[in-house]
């Protein structure tokens, strides 16, 4: 098997960390994220800890690593959830594997260690008849003698787009475009370009519009769309909540899951719901499984 340069200059007989050192380069050379090669690199390095100062990367074998697991789980002394321990098996995974397939290594070790999916309970959404109140909870002060479209603006954007709480944070005035041939649209940008990906453009509904322009001649912003901080943003979501006489706690994730939940009902297919939240094929799974949870489907 063809080494690559990354690789070439170790050996099964290398110390782990210098071995580490190799992969990060790797990592960077096919153009990974800042984020996902620094918790790759952590996870990988956790593995330092628990080897022998004087391992060498071939004599690491399947019952180690499964020991360092079993290490990490319960004998560390620091919490590890579920979803951080099947990142970091991802991780180790990924390690030995590139070891391997670059001729490093003859077999790899972590090949036969058990994968643990790590799904998170399923989220909270709001039913047809708490969707109707908040929707009216946050209609009423646009009626009230002083109208103030702001709750309803903000609620029926994220109940209709699914935007994250830093989207909706990151939207400036010319992120949205009401005279669009197609129809009015929103943007989502990212300043970040390694969440380049992120990026889409979602449709904004009548309804929505009408209530945003009275919000634009009410509060007049010049640049953020919603000049107010994340707290702020969340206490008038709860405020909304009472009004509306939930007994859940209205939240920005409530009603991303929410709106994908009502699209996935309506019959749009999943791709365009995933395009549309803006997350990748591999978040998508988890999520998808959770959506199917949701609307009864699957137990």
């Amino acid at each position: 098997m063809e080494k690559t340069s990354d690789s070439a200059h170790i050996t099964s007989k290398t110390m782990l960390p210098a071995a580490i050192n190799a992969w990060e380069m790797f990592l960077h050379d096919q153009g990974r994220s800042p984020n996902t090669v620094k918790a790759f690199l952590s996870d990988v390095r956790l593995l330092n800890q628990f080897a022998a100062p004087d391992q060498t990367i071939g004599a690491i074998t399947t019952d180690d690593i499964n020991r360092f697991f079993t290490w990490m789980e319960k004998e560390r002394g620091v919490a590890c959830s579920p979803k951080t321990l099947s990142r970091r098996i991802t991780s180790i995974k990924s390690f030995f594997r590139w070891l391997h397939q670059h001729g490093t290594l003859t077999i790899d070790p972590a090949e036969k260690v058990l994968q643990r999916s790590a799904i998170s309970p399923v989220p909270q959404v709001l039913t047809e008849v708490e969707y109707e109140a908040v929707f009216l909870a946050a209609d009423r002060h646009r009626r009230e003698k002083k109208p103030d479209a702001r709750p309803y603006t903000l609620v029926h954007l994220l109940l209709t787009t699914g935007i994250k709480k830093s989207e909706c944070l990151g939207i400036h005035i010319n992120h949205i475009d009401l005279d669009a041939k197609g129809g009015p649209h929103l943007f989502v940008r990212y300043a970040s370009p390694a969440n380049r990906y992120k990026e889409r453009k979602i449709e904004l509904d009548e309804g929505w519009v009408i209530a945003y322009n009275e919000y634009l001649a009410q509060y007049q912003p010049v640049d953020q769309v919603f000049p107010w901080s994340p707290r702020r943003l969340e206490y008038l979501l709860e405020d909304i909540s009472e009004e509306a006489g939930l007994t859940k706690h209205l939240s920005f994730d409530m009603c991303r899951w929410t709106c994908a939940l009502r699209d996935h009902q309506a019959g749009i297919e999943s791709d365009k719901i995933r395009q549309k939240l803006g997350v990748s094929k591999i978040q998508w799974r988890e999520l998808f499984i959770k959506l199917k949870q949701l609307n009864g489907e699957i137990k």
